[in-house]
């Protein structure tokens, strides 16, 4: 997204900084905020309500520097982007810097500053269960993403019973995907899915083996990233129809960074195409 709304140095008095001295005295901070938004709306019909209002940003972020007492500018700087996403309409991403001109280095300076860059990310959810109640599981997953303070399930899939991958010889699976936006990065995300299961029960004793709860991350906006303990697109997901089936259901063309097949066609790739035309 190109449009945007910028505001610079915001003056505000608060009471921020590492020495007890600047929390209890305080000092000038500049406050600089650039506002990602689709201003097109607003642009063609002159409302307000459809775009973002910077007079309310910049009470806010006064309110927000004063109402508060850090050591760090990162932790002012993340606390505002972070706040300002989650509580304004049409807001997908904000960079945010955070100038201190009074800061007590001891020696000249201009000032020091922090600038943040963060913003919604679009993520997909594959779900799994094959013990207990499945259904109960799966919806108590779903229930648990939506509560997240910096996450909200927009969709879900339907259900479908699927055989088991891998290791067979095991009950068969009751499958699902969903579609997050989140403000979480994707290793923060991964340990809140990780922390879901470990809700659900999910013991790690066989690979590929029963489990009360699997969620597995398969997409992540378009990000291609490579980690040991994770890889995003996930690393099978186009082979498998479990995850295709019902991924194909909320987001059928979306477009696989790496391969540039969407998920529809990932799908009907598969021995046996899509079943729907079996």
């Amino acid at each position: 997204m190109t449009d945007r709304i910028k505001i610079e140095d915001l003056e505000v008095f608060a009471r921020h900084g590492v020495f007890p001295e600047e929390n209890k005295l305080g000092q000038k901070f500049l406050v600089s905020a650039e506002l990602f938004v689709d201003t097109r709306k607003a642009g063609k019909s002159d409302d307000l309500a459809s775009s973002v209002d910077y007079g309310e940003i910049c009470r806010f972020i006064d309110s927000y520097m004063k109402g508060h007492t850090y050591k760090l500018l990162e932790r002012v700087a993340e606390g505002l982007a972070e706040e300002l996403l989650l509580r304004t309409p049409h807001l997908e991403r904000i960079r945010i810097e955070v100038k201190k001109p009074w800061a007590p280095v001891g020696l000249p300076l201009k000032t020091v500053a922090v600038s943040v860059d963060r913003g919604w990310h679009t993520a997909y959810i594959a779900l799994g269960s094959n013990m207990g109640d499945c259904k109960a599981y799966l919806d108590g997953a779903v229930d648990a993403l939506d509560k997240l303070p910096l996450a909200k399930v927009v969709k879900v899939s339907s259900f479908y019973e699927t055989p088991p991958y891998g290791v067979t010889d095991q009950p068969d699976f009751l499958n699902a995907c969903l579609k997050l936006r989140t403000l979480l990065l994707p290793e923060e995300l991964l340990s809140a899915l990780h922390e879901a299961e470990q809700a659900a029960g999910r013991e790690r004793v066989i690979h590929w083996g029963p489990r009360t709860l699997d969620l597995d991350l398969i997409f992540f906006d378009d990000l291609v990233w490579e980690e040991d303990d994770l890889c995003i697109p996930h690393v099978e997901m186009h082979k498998r129809r479990f995850v295709l089936e019902p991924l194909c259901e909320i987001a059928p063309y979306k477009r696989h960074p790496m391969y540039g097949k969407t998920v529809r066609e990932m799908l009907e790739e598969l021995p046996g195409g899509r079943d729907s035309d079996k």
